[in-house]
Order: C-alpha cells, then structure tokens, then sequence
C-alpha cells in the first residue's frame, strides 16, 4: 500500500462550550489531555479541528494559535487564566446601565447607545490580544497543523447561528444545508472571539463587516455540528456545567423556591439554560445515531452506512451520517456553589476591594444562599480559575480510559 493510498488517521476535534469565567474549568481538562496523556501514548495528541462558543471560543482560538507548540500549549493557556484579575474585565459603564434600565422601563435607546451588555469590553479585548497571537492561526490552517476553526455567533439581526470558519479548503467543504446555521470564512481574529463571548445583557454585540453579532450560545451552545463538517472523525466536548442527580438536592431546591423572584438568580438561571443545558440533548442525539448506524451495519454489513446515505440523497464526498465516536467531559461540581463559597471567603475580601469587590460580594449573596450563577460567568478572577483548573484536570483523569481509547491509534 503506497502512502498516498493508505488509510489516514482518524482527526481529533475539540468541542468547548460557553461558560464565561467557567471557561477555566476546560482548561484543565486540556491541561491533562495535552500534558499528561502524550506521556503514556508516547506521542502528543493531535488537535485538528477546534470550535468554540462564548469563551469556550476563546479557548479554542488559543489552541489554534500555538498550534506549533502541542503541550506547551496548555501551560500557556493556564498561566493566561491564572494572571486574570477581576478588575480587567469586570468595568460596568454606567451609561449603558442606565439605558439598560430606561429601556427596561418602557424608554428607547439613546442615539449612538451601545445596546446589549453593560460591562466594557475593552478589558476583556486586551486581553485577548496580548495572549493569543491571532495571526499565526493563518500559517497553522495552511501548513495543516490545524484542519480547521469554528467559532459559532449569532446574528443579532436575523437570529441565525453564524459559524465563522477558517480551513484551507474552505471553498472545498461539504457543508450541507441547515435553516437556522450557516458557515461564513474569516481569518479567525480577535473580533470574532468577542462576539462569540457577547452574553447579552453582560458585553455588547460585535460588529463585523457592517453587522452585529453575540454569543453563539443563544442557538448553539455546544458546536458538535460544526466540529464534524469541518472533518473530525471523533470528539472531544468539554462542558462547565453540572448535572445534577435525578434525586435532587431538597435543601438547595427549597433556596431555589424562595429566591425565585430575585433578579440576580432568575438571569443566572436563564444564561445556564440559554448557554449550558442542550449539551445533553445534542450527545444523546449522536449516541442514537452512532448505536443506528451500528445496528444496520452489524444487520447488512458493513455497507450499509454508503448505502443509506446514498437513500437520503447524500452525495458522495458530501457530509452524511457516520460513526462520531465522542468522549464528553463535564464538571462533577457545581460551579455555581463553589463560586459562592469563594466570594465570601476572607481572602476575597483582602484581594478585591473597592466597589467592584463590593458588588461581586453583594451578587454572591443574592438569591440562593449557596449559589452564585450569574456570578459564577462574570468571575474572571486568578485564584478561582484556578481551582476551576484543577477541578478540570481531575474530571479529565477520571476519564482516563475513554480517552485513551480514543487516541490510541490517532496520534501523531
């Protein structure tokens, strides 16, 4: 078999979902998959396609950028988190409350009022361009380091998810169709990342090329679209959010009963079910699909997946359905508790003073005694981040196994 003709090796995708400061938590599951499973496969793991939503765009832009560097990488992306102080990117601009506020009344926007998030995004775009070299993803995709970025928005004006997508062969890809989500090429810049972080209410849109955009979460919080257009055989999806057991926790549902008309409690509740809570519908809709193609395959062999995409009208070359082998990694604490508990220790209180300790002291103590939600997305705090780290890494060894299995024949 000459090497053109031999079979390539399966493309690893990474999936990161939204979260805001919640995004520390991937870092350090791709602290532990970047880091500690290259020394027991011998070889570093491969990451090909990446694609974000919110911060979990930032994220993937990160690995992106240092694609050139496969564990390095990692170290990088946790000491960028664990020098963040609340203070850079927690500005609220006063203007833009009071029009919130005028607006929420019943008042009309102001003319040249900036409508959609009352903090200053300016800390958050240094940021982001004194970390992540933007420019190098350019060179990445070309040299194919990288297969492919996505970083998923939504359209203000007409209410689509817009996939921007940088990939060397773009005009090559076999996209398909879909009503509410369409792909757009872009060289992958810092632009792009804010809009995907836009969380209404909390940042303003983003205008790129005359039109404004926002978080992707609000129609696609978890990109695994995206992820399998763009050509991953397998994936990697990283999500903050806890779930709670079917028994549930009566003490904190009675907080959530008598905190329900609490402002600050209903919108972190509201930005977890708009951002967080359709991962699970999403992977349970792959699993049904994988065990389907199993069972035709394992029924009338092992042409049964060409044949039934050829039945759906599904062009050769085309992306159809096929076997999407996934390891979903998720957090095993609530992040909303542990962020409570962090704001009302003493230590929190020596670090960040003035009046936006004072604020984030007072959000903490809204609604749900033992929960912090909305704050928990606004946290762009060092020693929080890393705590999320290491939460991170330790559900990404718990998965061990699984992730293994699935690089075992697709390193490098």
């Amino acid at each position: 078999m000459t090497a053109d003709s031999a079979p390539r090796r399966p493309r690893i995708g990474f999936v990161l979902a939204g979260g805001g400061a919640r995004g520390a938590y991937e870092v350090g599951v791709l602290r532990y998959i970047l880091e500690e499973l290259p020394r027991e496969l011998g070889r570093d793991v491969p990451v090909d396609v990446v694609c974000g939503t919110s911060v979990g765009a930032i994220n993937a832009c990160y690995l992106a950028a240092y694609a050139e560097q496969p564990r390095l990488r990692a170290q990088l992306l946790v000491n960028s988190w664990r020098g963040l102080r609340v203070e850079q990117i927690v500005r609220v601009r006063p203007r833009e409350l009071l029009g919130l506020v005028r607006q929420a009344m019943g008042g009309g926007a102001e003319p040249g009022e900036v409508a959609g998030g009352v903090i200053d995004p300016g800390g958050l775009s240094k940021v982001l361009t004194d970390a992540i070299p933007f420019e190098r993803i350019d060179d990445h995709v070309a040299s194919g380091r990288i297969t492919g970025v996505g970083v998923s928005t939504t359209h203000v004006g007409s209410g689509r998810t817009v996939v921007f997508v940088q990939h060397a062969r773009y005009d090559a890809l076999r996209w398909g169709s879909h009503p509410t989500m369409e792909r757009r090429p872009a060289r992958i810049r810092v632009e792009h990342a804010l809009a995907s972080a836009a969380i209404p209410f909390v940042f303003p849109g983003v205008r790129i090329d005359g039109e404004t955009y926002c978080d992707g979460g609000l129609r696609q919080n978890v990109p695994l679209s995206p992820a399998r257009r763009l050509g991953a055989d397998r994936l990697v999806v990283i999500n903050p959010h806890f779930l709670p057991t079917m028994h549930g926790d009566e003490p904190l549902e009675k907080e959530h009963e008598w905190s329900f008309a609490n402002p600050v409690y209903l919108l972190g509740k509201t930005l977890n079910a708009l951002l967080l809570d359709r991962l699970d519908s999403d992977v349970d809709r792959l699993n049904r699909i994988n065990e389907i193609l199993a069972a035709g395959t394992r029924e009338y062999g092992p042409g049964f997946i060409d044949a039934l995409n050829r039945q759906l009208g599904i062009r050769a070359g085309d992306v159809g359905l096929r076997p999407l082998e996934t390891v979903v990694i998720r957090s095993s604490e609530n992040i909303g508790k542990r962020c409570a508990a962090f704001v009302r220790a003493p230590a929190f209180d020596r670090r960040v003073k003035g009046l936006t300790g004072a604020a984030l002291r007072r959000m903490g103590g809204s609604g749900a005694a033992s929960e912090a939600d909305l704050l928990s997305y606004l946290l762009f705090d060092g020693e929080f981040a890393s705590e999320l780290i290491a939460l991170g890494e330790a559900d990404a060894r718990a998965q061990r196994e699984p992730l293994l299995q699935l690089f075992e024949d697709a390193v490098r």
